[in-house]
């Protein structure tokens, strides 16, 4: 079934087509739409949850926690400082080893307040366990949705499904619906091991001494080691059923490129038709989307950006003191690898400004050009 949804819906019919058994909701622009069809769903019957309305977005964690830990396939939703506020219980869920799905659409961090997009509500998260899945179209949240449930419930970690604000949020776009039956036999059953149950109660101390806490966090850097493989394996069994993939990264024809733009989420899209229209012209650029940031797809990354002769890493978010966030992530990336490409970083769009064609050939041209990165940051669009 195709349906002309937003991204936000096509949230909420990922959580419904995943069979989602608990939904914590807490409203919160831009996200609250998702959460809305959720109620609308439970209250029909189309959805057999228990949905619960918390009074913050800590409490939305705090009862995902709880229903993920008795065996319930759990759901949830939110954004910027919605997501903040939840800080303190994403380190519990991750650590406790919760397959809870989280949506995020990104919206910029107050003050000033501001309900546009930009990463960094989701990327100040990046360090506390969770897998984290970035969405360039509508199509392409209704299937990571779907595919984070299965990813999450194999690895015994949280996944958080990122969005843009706005620009996908409120934005309709044909989607394909893939029929129930079909779901069901990607994503069967959510079975957990060892689960709370009252009718076998045990009582859990949670103090954790240093004989155990150490091992305790190698475990869940062994899982995203584990989850790098097993993420492809449920894109490449998604493909198999509903004939979709998405991949890690995405190469866009960079089997050439000498100049390759990194992007994630949206500007994604607006890069790869400026890149048709400058190979049109005879220049070699590419672009490569990473879709995913953690776990860090270092193989694929060092692969295709080794090949170009410069890099040009579009940052919709900022790190104070340092730079932007995904270039930090490229730089480290390639640390260390012999006649490395140099990295010119972007940071442009803060705030849900747009970014448009002729910002991203803007970008481009000036990588072309210039011999080396002359800042640590390269502003884009700034007014002063």
């Amino acid at each position: 079934m195709k349906k002309v949804i937003t991204g936000n819906h096509a949230v909420s019919y990922g959580a419904l087509l995943a069979r989602s058994q608990v939904i914590a909701a807490y409203p919160i622009t831009p996200q609250t739409q998702i959460v809305e069809l959720l109620s609308e769903f439970c209250a029909s019957g189309k959805l057999n949850a228990k949905f619960i309305k918390v009074e913050s977005e800590h409490s939305a964690m705090t009862a995902c926690i709880a229903a993920s830990a008795t065996g319930a396939r759990t759901f949830t939703a939110t954004s910027s400082h919605g997501l903040a506020l939840m800080h303190e219980m994403l380190h519990w869920a991750a650590a406790a080893r919760l397959p809870v799905v989280l949506a995020n659409v990104n919206r910029a961090m107050g003050p000033g307040w501001s309900v546009w997009t930009d990463q960094n509500d989701s990327l100040s998260q990046r360090d506390l366990g969770w897998i984290q899945l970035y969405c360039e179209s509508n199509q392409e949240v209704l299937d990571t949705t779907i595919q984070a449930f299965k990813i999450a419930e194999k690895v015994l970690l949280p996944v958080m499904v990122v969005l843009d604000a706005f620009v996908l949020s409120h934005t309709s776009e044909p989607v394909d619906i893939p029929e129930q039956t079909l779901v069901d036999k990607f994503l069967p059953p959510y079975d957990l091991k060892t689960k709370l149950d009252l009718s076998a109660a045990k009582s859990y101390g949670a103090l954790t001494n240093p004989d155990h806490y150490f091992e305790i966090r190698y475990k869940i850097q062994k899982a995203h080691d584990e989850a790098l493989h097993v993420i492809k394996d449920v894109d490449n069994d998604f493909y198999e059923h509903f004939g979709r993939k998405y991949g890690v990264v995405e190469a866009y024809r960079c089997e050439d490129a000498k100049v390759i733009v990194v992007t994630s989420g949206t500007i994604s899209g607006t890069t790869r038709g400026v890149i048709d229209e400058m190979r049109e012209q005879g220049r070699k650029v590419g672009m490569l989307k990473q879709k995913l940031l953690r776990p860090t797809p270092v193989d694929e990354l060092r692969s295709i950006l080794y090949k170009a002769q410069k890099i040009a890493v579009i940052d919709r978010n900022l790190s104070f003191g340092h730079s932007g966030i995904f270039a930090q992530e490229i730089k480290s990336t390639l640390y260390g690898l012999a006649g490395a490409p140099p990295i010119y970083d972007y940071v442009i769009g803060l705030g849900g400004r747009d970014v448009t064609p002729d910002d991203i050939r803007e970008i481009i041209d000036n990588t072309f050009k210039a011999e080396s990165p002359r800042d640590t940051i390269i502003w884009r669009g700034v007014r002063l």
